[in-house]
């Protein structure tokens, strides 16, 4: 059977876009479908505009630790829409760029919203056309989530709209202790905005290393931040100009405004893939193999509609292992394991592999190296605030398996350190490494002592 397109592609995101360049450059005729602007999340409404944001915020403490320098700085102000409208430029050019590069390499961009028909043909709602594709890839990545057992929930924004917020509030309430919520928490306290934080667990971060959970919490407090843990929202109230939610625990927090930053859901509703029969997973995401490949077998999912590991640079490497395989024979299968992320908070982290709990899960015997330390730069500032350190190594080889920075510059440092850990250096490699002085990267090659953890050492 012709088909219309070799490939249609239902979203134009980092994955999406990707995947579509290559197998256009192939020889490919693609078609690609957005329905709002090319670029995805990370671009219009995630990475990109929430790291400017934390460029912004950390301006405030820069202007005070210049005091210990001898900077002395007076009439300081912030123009809120003045940076929106600076920051919404840059994000306008960014995806102008993303549609041109798809332009520029063969493939056909349209604006508009795709649905399934049948297994090989789409309609284009708009446009109220239907298109057949020979292979189709998902690549819709996630949306916000808010819960509907909330009374009051329509109140609440999302982090969709902090990027267009006019006026900063006085004070904010912010539901959910994952890395968005954490990332806004302190974005908006480095921004003179009073926070409070409400989480459900009783340190942020689940499923970061347990040092860097509490060493992330116990800054956040430090730094002005209240966070109220073990709760949950019931219900949101407004009275007058304030907004009140009523947690669990029979306390209550009000503020301006209130963001619930709870996780993001894969982008799958009302794409009609009921009607083809492509399996989803429990969270809503696309069930896929190792290949991207669905139980449809001409069907194909990259980046965070799968809710596989829902990071950018996955998604683009997830599309291109796709189109290198099913357009430009080379198979390739992106490996999941030991991919470096970071959360922006402040001061900010940096991981790559295992966390201590998972290494003693996965391998029993561990050794631990860890330091906390003042870096050189806050001893003339006054600033308390400490950088942590710790290396996870398998004790049968000395295998470095994960290693994970609190700190200033920790996501630069990290991204060079996962080399490392990619091509499986051991501690003994780390050790023979000549530091870098003075640096706060050169502890990474200066850890000798092993950390004990209280709980194991010897009564």
């Amino acid at each position: 059977m012709a088909y219309d397109y070799d490939l249609f592609v239902i979203g134009a995101g980092s994955g999406g876009v990707r995947a579509s360049r290559l197998a256009a450059m192939s020889g490919a005729k693609v078609l690609v479908a957005e329905e709002d602007r090319a670029g995805g999340t990370c671009v219009i409404r995630g990475c990109i505009p929430k790291k400017y944001m934390v460029y912004a915020s950390e301006f405030g403490r820069s202007f005070e630790h210049m005091k210990g320098y001898g900077w002395k700085v007076e009439g300081v102000s912030y123009d809120h829409n003045l940076f929106l409208d600076r920051m919404h430029r840059e994000i306008d050019r960014l995806s102008g760029i993303y549609a041109r590069n798809l332009r520029n390499a063969g493939a056909e961009l349209v604006d508009d919203r795709a649905e399934f028909v049948d297994p090989h043909t789409l309609r284009l709602i708009k446009a109220n056309r239907t298109v057949t594709a020979g292979k189709i890839l998902i690549a819709t990545g996630g949306r916000t989530s808010l819960p509907p057992d909330v009374e009051g929930i329509e109140l609440a924004i999302t982090s969709n709209d902090m990027f267009h917020l006019k006026q900063l509030p006085n004070h904010i309430v912010i539901v959910g202790g994952g890395y968005i919520a954490v990332e806004f928490a302190g974005i908006l306290s480095g921004l003179g905005v009073k926070v409070c934080l409400v989480i459900r667990k009783e340190t942020v971060l689940r499923g970061f290393d347990e040092d860097v959970r509490s060493h992330v919490h116990e800054e956040l407090k430090r730094k002005g931040v209240k966070v109220i843990a073990n709760a949950s929202p019931v219900r949101i109230e407004k009275e007058g100009e304030k907004f009140v939610v009523r947690l669990s625990n029979g306390e209550t927090a009000a503020g301006d405004k209130v963001l619930f930053a709870i996780g993001r859901d894969p982008n799958t509703e009302g794409l009609g893939l009921d009607k083809v029969g492509v399996k989803l997973n429990d969270r809503g995401g696309v069930t896929v193999d190792e290949n991207s490949q669905t139980n449809v077998a001409h069907i194909f999912a990259v980046g965070d509609v799968t809710n596989r590991l829902n990071l950018t640079p996955v998604a683009i490497r997830e599309g291109q292992a796709f189109a290198q395989t099913q357009f430009m024979n080379l198979p390739t299968i992106f490996d999941h394991a030991d991919v470096p992320h970071a959360v922006f908070c402040q001061p900010p982290v940096g991981v790559v592999g295992l966390t201590e709990a998972e290494a003693r899960k996965t391998y029993g015997a561990i050794d631990i190296y860890r330091t906390k330390f003042r870096p050189m730069k806050d001893m003339l500032t006054g600033d308390e605030e400490r950088v942590l350190m710790k290396i996870v190594v398998r004790a049968e080889d000395e295998k470095v398996v994960g290693v994970h920075i609190v700190g200033p510059d920790a996501p630069e440092i990290i991204q060079a350190v996962a080399i490392a850990v990619k091509m499986g250096a051991s501690k003994a490699d780390f050790d023979r490494t000549c530091a870098l002085h003075p640096s706060i990267a050169e502890e990474l090659v200066t850890m000798r002592e092993k950390f004990i953890p209280p709980e194991l050492q010897p009564v």
